[in-house]
């Protein structure tokens, strides 16, 4: 004994596939949506949103109070939610490099790609984490990235050993200089 399926006419497949169309595209364009504010960690600006000499300065935002004179004898880190000494001293230090973001509340620089002249196939990028009132080497995290031209593109590499190292020295070497100053003109 057989069973016969009832006839279903070609049309209403052909709906039943558009449906299954039309969900899978939306589907798509939802999570695609979705996806475009994810940012993962190697993903840094190459043109477009960097800073640049338009742009003007970072401090014309900011003002410091220095305490002395104009503060009356107030801290120096009125405002910012990290070291003062050490927040200055990482944005004189990384003047060279142009600023892809800075975060004073945070206590974070991140600087865009930059390309010495005289070595035009390599370019390096710094990340700065300051965290805490104090001026302490452990309150001083620097990131240093380095990419080099092969092939027509940009490759990544690791930096040579100790250079992060090297930009904290000098970083922490330059905000106790502040600090001794700041002292001095009590």
């Amino acid at each position: 004994m057989t069973i016969k399926s009832p006839s279903i006419p070609a049309h209403v497949y052909a709906l039943k596939k558009a449906r299954r169309v039309v969900f899978v595209l939306a589907a798509v364009a939802t999570l695609g949506a979705c996806a475009d504010n994810l940012v993962f960690e190697d993903d840094y600006p190459t043109k477009g949103n960097t800073a640049d000499a338009e742009s003007g300065s970072f401090f014309d935002a900011f003002s410091f109070n220095f305490g002395g004179a104009s503060g009356g004898g107030m801290p120096e880190d009125v405002g910012l939610a990290v070291n003062g000494d050490l927040w200055r001293a990482a944005l004189d230090t990384l003047s060279f490099m142009p600023l892809a973001s800075t975060d004073p509340d945070g206590g974070v620089i991140i600087t865009d790609w930059f390309n010495d002249p005289e070595q035009p196939n390599e370019r390096f990028k710094a990340n700065v984490v300051i965290s805490g009132q104090t001026l302490r080497a452990d309150a001083l995290r620097v990131s240093l990235f380095k990419q080099v031209h092969k092939s027509g593109g940009w490759v990544n590499t690791a930096p040579t050993a100790n250079v992060a190292r090297q930009l904290e020295n000098l970083i922490l070497t330059r905000a106790r200089e502040y600090k001794v100053a700041r002292r001095a003109a009590r």
